[in-house]
């Protein structure tokens, strides 16, 4: 589909779509019938969307994509085949089928393979609201990004240079089903504006960034806004000092604190427990948080970023807790790593959905005070984390806290520890969720943390 001026539309209503598509993932199903499955599943998804990038004002790139994507799973009694296309027509199908068809036969028996039980398919579609397309044409869209850029050039004379600024929106339809006669869909959609900008002085140069994003267009940030706050977080971190070496508290700043959480939920994963490369094996029931964190998640939250009805697998997806005053309540496990446990899936295949962080809150400035001298980190660096000792060193950067204030910026550090340590000496969680993530997460306090310095 294309516009009167010839580019392709960024306004195509996938609701259009979405019938269509449940129609031909029942013809698949049927066609892996005729190959001799046993059972099989199938994932499709379409995607379109426009992004816009601008430097120095200039027009950059204009991105069009209109993609369609088709996973197709065959069970053949305890052999599973996968084969994908992204070609509609019946004969790439049935040639995709009888790929994946063969792929089974020739694959090693699993007696964890199959597709989860019926009865754990969703039983209603709650309406999450989650599709709200944006028809913006790409000179609004390039106008929007050179707005944003030129706020944030104009705050102060020692923004430098600029990385540009991005004006983007895209629109998605997942179709998923199986040969238990479910099949399920949803539309949604994801709009943002990002601005990433240069400062200088005397001391060198720094970087910085800021975005926004959302489900609704009229819900971003306003693009002057989101140029502004870049451009204010790049001249903070000018002239950085060094800072000693020594054991510190160490306050997480949200977006990094998103990343903290994460690799807690990736060691209370089916896939890591089950093949022994978790620091927290056997850790149902067991505390291995401080009092003062729950994780728990509401996957049918309206209009979120991480809201869904069903998993990868199909199965419905349900508000839980995964952690709770510091003791594991749940893992995260799909079909395949909850039977490798002998336990049952907790809906997710894929990952978490709309994963909130509670506890003992602090207003952010309380936190900064309990703090007293330490370490706000705003950016990290590096890839030190070890999954199956959970020791922890990274290079990080941000800010040094004096008398329970954000002093003066700080680079070339090294924050290190171990995670079991870590997450149970969190003092307090802040009062500021960064809400663009499907990790909800706000400010952390860790008690005291190596600092490796000057």
């Amino acid at each position: 589909m294309v516009t009167k001026d010839g580019n392709p539309a960024v306004g195509i209503d996938l609701r259009e779509s979405e019938g269509a598509l449940k129609q031909l993932v029942a013809r698949i199903l049927d066609e892996a019938k005729t190959v001799g499955a046993s059972s099989a599943e199938v994932s499709v998804s379409q995607d379109h969307g426009l992004s816009v990038s601008v430097r120095k004002g200039e027009v950059e790139n204009i991105e069009f994509n209109q993609d369609r994507g088709f996973g197709i799973t065959l069970y053949i009694g305890d052999r599973k085949g996968v084969a994908s296309t992204s070609d509609s027509n019946d004969a790439s199908i049935k040639e995709t089928v009888a790929r994946a068809a063969n792929i089974a036969r020739y694959t090693e028996p699993d007696k964890c393979n199959g597709l989860a039980d019926a009865d754990r398919m969703p039983q209603s579609m709650p309406d999450l609201d989650l599709y709200h397309p944006w028809p913006i044409t790409p000179d609004d869209a390039a106008e929007l990004a050179k707005r944003c850029e030129a706020a944030g050039l104009g705050f102060d004379k020692r923004i430098s240079n600029t990385e540009g600024a991005q004006t983007s929106t895209q629109a998605a339809c997942r179709v998923y089903g199986n040969s238990h006669g479910f099949v399920g869909s949803y539309i949604s959609t994801r709009h943002g504006l990002s601005c990433l900008l240069i400062a200088e002085d005397a001391k060198g140069m720094q970087r910085d960034y800021w975005y926004t994003v959302d489900r609704l267009p009229g819900r971003l940030q306003a693009a002057e806004e989101v140029g502004l706050e870049a451009a204010r977080r790049t001249i903070a971190r000018l002239s950085p000092r060094k800072v000693p070496t020594g054991r510190f508290p160490v306050v997480f700043s949200p977006q990094m604190a998103t990343g903290l959480i994460g690799h807690l939920l990736g060691a209370i994963s089916g896939g890591a427990l089950y093949r022994k490369a978790s620091f927290l094996l056997d850790s149902l029931g067991s505390n291995v948080a401080s009092s003062h964190l729950s994780l728990s998640e509401q996957p049918h939250l309206v209009q979120a970023i991480g809201s869904a009805s069903f998993d990868g697998d199909g199965v419905a997806t349900t508000d839980k807790a995964f952690i709770e005053q510091g003791i594991v309540k749940n893992y995260l496990l799909s079909t395949y790593s909850a039977r490798k446990l002998g336990m049952s899936s907790t809906g997710n295949a894929g990952g978490v959905h709309n994963l909130i962080v509670s506890g003992k809150v602090c207003k952010t400035q309380d936190l900064l005070g309990l703090a007293g001298t330490g370490l706000y980190v705003t950016e990290l660096m590096g890839q030190g984390v070890n999954g199956v000792t959970g020791d922890y060193s990274r290079g990080a950067s941000g800010f040094w806290i004096e008398s329970g204030e954000l002093s003066f910026p700080v680079d070339e550090i090294t924050i290190a520890g171990n995670l079991k340590d870590i997450y149970r000496d969190i003092v307090c969680i802040g009062d500021d969720p960064d809400l663009r993530s499907n990790i909800r997460a706000p400010s952390i306090l860790i008690g005291s943390m190596t600092l490796a310095g000057s």
